[in-house]
């Protein structure tokens, strides 16, 4: 018998679930790319790879879900990731924590209203668990749209 930790991944949703988000993740991605956002499906690719602009993927667990986080470039996230792995004072943090964090809160905001927008169903998850990405959670056709 071995003493190793197990640990347990939440239940996975039925195919004909992960099918529909596939689907709904499509079509967050169209329209994304409609309004001028680099968009990339790090999902389908192998996993996250971090491109500037909106990385759509979809989480395959029962309480998973589909899922648009802003990611900047590598010159501005890295430097506030540095520092914030100095440990920083979250009262006063430095110039370069503060603007990253303004850029992703400002992004969430923009993805949150571009999708309502358009149509979708739209919420912010837990920043604990999430940080500033957005759920996406339906699709309920807009009678503006043609």
């Amino acid at each position: 018998m071995t003493d190793t930790p197990r640990f347990d991944l939440p239940p996975k949703a039925p195919p004909e679930i992960i099918e529909a988000r596939q689907a709904l993740a499509e079509q967050v991605c169209q329209e994304l790319r409609l309004v001028g956002f680099p968009v990339d499906r790090g999902d389908l690719s192998g996993g996250p790879h971090y491109l500037p602009g909106v990385d759509v993927h979809v989480t395959p667990f029962v309480d998973g879900g589909v899922y648009a986080n802003w990611h900047t470039d590598a010159e501005l996230r890295d430097p506030a990731l540095d520092l914030f792995a100095k440990g920083i004072d979250y009262a006063n943090p430095p110039p370069a924590v503060r603007h990253y964090n303004t850029v992703l809160n400002q992004m969430q905001a923009a993805l949150l209203g571009i999708l309502a927008s358009a149509g979708f169903e739209v919420e912010e998850p837990d920043r604990h668990g999430h940080g500033s990405m957005v759920l996406v959670t339906g699709f309920r056709p807009c009678s503006t749209k043609s």
